[in-house]
């Protein structure tokens, strides 16, 4: 997607959430990535003026979040964002003649092999393992970090 679209001379790319399979959402955030461009997810509502956007993003617990994001880039839009509009006869008729272009992988200089590779999916076992780091804030900090070091082995 990301070599068909860097063809293309755009100013927003707007991605699905997540998908109806897996649900992962990465779609929007890997493009954006691939292509170089800012990326916001979980989008509301948008407001373009002039070389920015106003973007408001739902958050946890019904909050949201009010951001500035510079054009070009990619979003990825919440189900919900706007009331299903019907096309009239006369769309659907205009749809009808409209071209679909077709770009051949070949075209794209893009690899056929798989780049990932789904393991296990399983739900995670619920353990309940909470500790207070006590201290001062930097003993505090030195704790952390050592246990993300040792025990979680995240750095």
């Amino acid at each position: 997607m990301s070599a068909a679209i860097q063809k293309e001379q755009f100013d927003l790319v707007l991605t699905g959430l997540q998908s109806e399979d897996h649900g992962f959402g990465q779609t929007g955030v890997l493009l954006a990535g691939l292509l170089d461009k800012p990326h916001a997810t979980i989008i509301m509502a948008i407001e373009v003026e002039g070389a920015k956007m106003k973007l408001k993003r739902e958050l946890e617990a019904g909050w949201f979040q009010h951001i500035e994001c510079p054009l070009p880039a990619v979003l990825s839009i919440q189900s919900g964002i706007n009331k299903v509009r019907y096309a009239t006869l006369k769309g659907i008729m205009a749809a009808k003649k409209k071209e679909i272009a077709t770009i051949a992988r070949q075209s794209l200089n893009v690899s056929i092999e798989a780049t990932q590779r789904v393991e296990k999916i399983y739900v995670p076992t619920k353990t309940k393992k909470t500790e207070f780091l006590t201290g001062t804030p930097k003993e505090a900090a030195g704790k952390l970090v050592e246990k993300l070091k040792f025990e979680a082995r995240v750095i």
